[in-house]
């Protein structure tokens, strides 16, 4: 993935240098009725949302049969993008147009694979003349990450001290122990998978929340070995854990937050399935006990714990199932804490070797430092998000798995702190079983 958006962005930059030199554009086309048309040889990024469409670097958008049905605006040096109408109506915010597959539009009717590998070769700008019916509200694929199955294996008892949980306005993760004496987890195997599969299994779990108990979600990422990788936790079936870079596999030794170096795997980031449902990994009440891999639906209410801002309204319906794999003990009943990269550190900080930026507030993370720069008046709904997606693609330039993550906030979360939900418990979906 990081090799595609390194891509992606060289590509980006040599096309649109090649554009602000030139007085005048070619590559659109008029089809003999009016209808501004895109050069079928023209390069585009694929993405589907309830229909195909091609992203253009130079900033046009067009449907499967070369339409031009309107635009996109990117933040200037990333490939992060906002979609808009030939109106000007928003469509689709925060882009991040390099998790795509490159194709053309003749390869796409043709039925050619796409590739990441393809060139993009110089297209000048071109206007949006026709929309067709696009619904801002359309199920969006969500990117590819890695995903690990485990099976355990354990001889050496450890202690592990874990952080999560929240804290006042700034939504968060705090101090909480996890576990006492336990043993190590898990030996693994890697798979992927993406978003999008499981937009079948997805639709049981919309507003799936509804009705359930009334609680809140914060969020949280130490990297520490989470209690639900210890077998007596677990019930025998400990999730997994990986090296000091979270990325590898390891099992047999002690968490990174108490002189180990074992950590929980980046791969247990965020799932986007579509724009109303995501999925998750969560600690949850230390006194709830015994709850180490069970699943519960989330559905927002579109209300903040401490504040409701526009961010909160713009979650309202959106379903995210998490599965526990961690406790604190300061995480209140009804109150479940997302692991989110740049979520928040907490109490223990076993992030050191990961080679990340400044992880912000120490309850509250990036969106914290957000909430704070930007203030809490005016458009919070624009402007925290547009201050978090700057500073995950920041903190993680170099790991493109946890600035995926990062990103969820900012994209599928609206960029809202400790939003109040509704929740039940509900069977686990695969996509987290696989990465558990």
């Amino acid at each position: 993935m990081k090799n595609r958006f390194l891509k992606s962005m060289l590509i980006l930059s040599t096309v649109l240098a090649m554009v602000n030199c030139s007085d005048s554009g070619e590559s659109t086309i008029n089809n003999g009725n009016g209808t501004a048309q895109v050069d079928p040889n023209e390069g585009a990024w694929l993405m589907n949302i309830g229909q195909n469409i091609l992203i253009y670097p130079t900033g046009s958008v067009a449907d499967a049969n070369g339409n031009i049905i309107g635009s996109v605006v990117f933040i200037e040096g990333t490939l992060l993008g906002t979609i808009y109408a030939a109106d000007g109506t928003v469509l689709i915010e925060n882009v991040d147009v390099s998790l795509y597959p490159i194709t053309t539009l003749e390869q796409l009717n043709a039925g050619i694979p796409t590739s990441s590998e393809t060139v993009l070769p110089p297209a000048p700008e071109s206007s949006a003349e026709t929309l067709p019916e696009i619904s801002s509200n359309s199920n969006i694929p969500g990117p590819t990450s890695s995903e690990v199955q485990g099976e355990s294996s354990s001889s050496q008892t450890i202690n592990n001290d874990k952080s999560s949980s929240s804290k006042a306005k700034s939504s968060s993760s705090s101090k909480a122990k996890s576990s006492s004496s336990a043993k190590s987890s898990s030996s693994v195997a890697s798979s992927s998978s993406q978003g999008g599969q499981n937009s079948a299994e997805a639709a049981k779990y919309v507003d799936a929340g509804k009705g359930g108990q009334q609680g809140w979600a914060t969020r949280y990422w130490d990297c520490c070995m989470p209690s639900c990788s210890w077998p007596e936790n677990a019930g025998g079936t400990p999730a997994k854990t990986c090296d000091a870079k979270g990325k590898n596999p390891v099992s047999g030794g002690g968490s990174i937050c108490s002189g180990g170096q074992q950590t929980t795997c980046t791969s247990q980031i965020p799932i986007i399935v579509n724009d109303q449902v995501a999925y998750a990994f969560a600690a949850v009440p230390a006194s709830a006990g015994g709850q180490c891999g069970k699943c519960f639906a989330l559905t927002f209410t579109g209300q903040g714990k401490y504040e409701t801002k526009a961010n909160h309204q713009a979650l309202k319906g959106k379903t995210l199932v998490v599965m526990a794999s961690n406790i604190g003990g300061d995480v209140s009943g009804g109150q479940f804490d997302v692991m989110i990269p740049g979520g928040g550190l907490g109490a223990f900080n076993g992030c050191s070797q990961m080679g990340w930026g400044d992880q912000g507030e120490k309850y509250g993370g990036l969106l914290s430092n957000c909430e704070n720069e930007v203030g809490y008046d005016g458009d919070l709904l624009t402007k925290r998000k547009q201050c978090l997606t700057e500073k995950c693609n920041k903190v993680f330039s170099n790991d493109a798995e946890a600035k995926e993550g990062c990103l969820f906030l900012a994209t599928w979360m609206q960029a809202a702190g400790n939003p109040n939900h509704e929740y039940k418990e509900v069977e686990c979906p695969q996509a987290l079983k696989s990465k558990w």
